[in-house]
């Protein structure tokens, strides 16, 4: 009996030791070396794991951002300028400044200027709905209403409006990971420069169908009638398949194009009120001089004549005779 545990405990002991071996030899010959700075410039990421600087998440950008020399392509929305920074310094790598975005909806349509025209049935996915039929509207270009872009953002940075049906960005949340816009079938989110006190004016339409339907379908459709772009005095305004763009880089946020647009198909946002100029004052007429009459000319005319008659016949009675010579 006694033999028979030793015999166990000398055979366990020896398969832990070969293995131990084993293990050894092996971590030995395939072993990785990890750059410590890696796990260093990962803690200054924000951990979102977002996707949004085109990585599956901060640690596989860590180590894309260790092994390139040139990072000024690289960016991580979610932690922006600063985190960039942060990581500059930690490579001893220059790091190029980009302008914060914000992800805008280009679609108005609201029950109350697209009305519905079917009903759908079957499972509440933009996704599945964009597969299987073109909308729940006449509009085969606009928001689904489902809310797949909601369900992704891990931000809390959009919310379904039930009132109109479509979603609404909250600004101040957005990190601009952009998983809102790889998640809309349609395509309708774009990130868009934030500017100064989030001015942004774009156009809120991608039908492509020609003016009068897509008027038809929706009440606040762009119809292409290119108004905007000839009133824009930077050519930021391009016209494509009966539809306006505006290009942030050269938009100027004039307004000029808000202004001329007759379905009011573009939007801008966080603009003050236009003050609405005063009418000037009228001038007060000037009263003309009084028109003398005829009569009275005719008067005045008779009497400088006789004054002037007067006046030569007194200066021939003064005026001294001289004497003869024979006198």
């Amino acid at each position: 009996m006694i033999s028979s545990i030793m015999y166990s405990a000398v055979l366990l002991s020896s398969i832990g030791t070969v293995a131990a071996i084993i293990l050894f030899v092996v971590s030995k010959k395939f072993y990785v070396f990890e750059d410590p700075l890696i796990a260093e410039v990962e803690d200054v990421l924000p951990a979102a794991n977002c996707a949004g600087c085109g990585s599956p998440g901060c640690k596989a950008f860590a180590e894309k951002l260790v092994a390139t020399d040139d990072i000024s392509e690289l960016f991580c929305p979610v932690g922006g300028n600063d985190v960039m920074k942060q990581v500059a310094e930690i490579l001893g790598k220059e790091v190029a400044e980009k302008d914060p975005t914000v992800a805008v909806l280009r679609c108005q349509g609201s029950c109350d200027v697209r009305p519905k025209t079917t009903e759908y049935q079957g499972p509440k996915s933009c996704a599945i709905s964009a597969l299987i039929y073109s909308g729940e509207t006449d509009c085969q270009y606009g928001c689904l209403g489902d809310g797949d872009c909601v369900d992704v953002c891990q931000f809390d940075a959009m919310y379904m409006d039930e009132s109109t049906g479509i979603p609404v960005v909250i600004t101040d949340k957005c990190t601009s990971c952009g998983a809102c816009v790889d998640a809309c079938p349609r395509d309708i989110i774009e990130m868009r420069p934030r500017n100064k006190r989030d001015l942004k004016i774009y156009v809120g339409c991608l039908n492509e169908d020609k003016g009068g339907i897509a008027k038809k379908a929706c009440q606040v459709a762009c119809i292409g009638c290119s108004k905007c772009e000839e009133v824009c005095p930077k050519d930021a305004v391009l016209m494509h398949d009966n539809l306006a763009y505006i290009d942030p880089e050269l938009c100027t946020l004039c307004r000029k194009c808000v202004e001329v647009c007759p379905t009011h198909s573009i939007i801008e946002t966080n603009f003050p009120p236009k003050k609405v100029k005063k009418p000037k004052k009228a001038e007060k007429p000037v009263k003309a001089e009084a028109a003398v009459p005829e009569k009275q000319v005719k008067v005045e005319a008779k009497v400088a004549e006789a004054s002037v008659k007067q006046a030569s016949v007194k200066e021939a009675i003064v005026k001294p005779v001289k004497p003869s010579p024979n006198a």
